[in-house]
């Protein structure tokens, strides 16, 4: 199971405090206001939209708060040029990270993504450097699975399945999204997860006492403000995942 996998799976396991989930829904209604910007606020016909909303829904948004986010768009609010940022580093222990950023200030981001990557035994990486480690896919994670819902997937050329004793994991082309989404949901197959992520291709293992420090730069990055995602190729035995969400 990747460590973006992971990583997703002990958030959610772990909860957030109101702070934090606050940080995180301010992050993922900015995104749908920038996809709607920038494609229309009709997701039918703006996929990176029906992405943003659909991800925004997996982490709980409320219906208010995506409807009020559309309409602010509808309403011409001038809210100033956003940029989409993406940079790559390394975490401590040899793993990778892709960064994936939206700010109006790129020389704050870059220097705030810096300080935080080295405050943390981190370090950045010149472009292209760790991109080619990831690959861009439609991710489907749930917590509860079945035959039903796995056959589900396999009748649907999914590219990989990845099962273990907290969840199992669907990975499709990016362009399937919106299809597979929609295939679930009919099917009463609601993904607490969905979402298009940057999945490693190929993963560092790294034990508990590793991961702790892995973790802790990730967490530090995703408290930025202008951070939206981290995706780091780590990998982490089942059994000591267990551990960790027993804790």
């Amino acid at each position: 199971m990747s460590g973006h996998s992971k990583w997703s799976t002990i958030k959610r396991k772990k909860g957030a405090n109101d702070a934090k989930r606050g940080q995180l829904f301010a992050k993922l209604v900015k995104a749908i206001e920038i996809a709607a910007r920038n494609g229309g606020t009709d997701p039918a016909n703006n996929a990176s939209l029906y992405q943003a909303i659909q991800k925004a829904k997996s982490n709980s948004v409320p219906n208010e708060n995506i409807e009020r986010a559309l309409k602010r768009v509808d309403g011409n609010l001038e809210t100033g040029e956003i940029f989409e940022l993406s940079y790559e580093g390394y975490a401590p222990h040899g793993v990778a990270l892709l960064i994936s950023c939206l700010t109006d200030n790129k020389n704050r981001t870059s220097s705030d993504v810096k300080a935080t990557l080295t405050k943390h035994g981190g370090s950045m990486g010149t472009p292209g450097s760790v991109n080619y480690l990831f690959e861009r896919k439609a991710v489907f994670q749930f917590d509860k699975y079945n035959d039903e819902l796995i056959d589900l997937a396999l009748n649907s050329d999914c590219l990989d399945i990845l099962e273990s004793n907290q969840s199992v994991t669907f990975e499709f082309p990016p362009s399937d999204f919106k299809n597979m989404n929609e295939k679930f949901n009919n099917n009463s197959f609601v993904p607490s997860n969905a979402e298009i992520a940057q999945i490693p291709n190929v993963g560092v293992v790294i034990d508990m006492e590793k991961f702790k420090s892995v973790s802790k730069l990730i967490s530090a990055l995703e408290d930025l403000d202008d951070v939206q995602d981290v995706y780091a190729n780590f990998d982490i035995e089942e059994k000591e995942l267990e551990a960790l969400l027993s804790e």
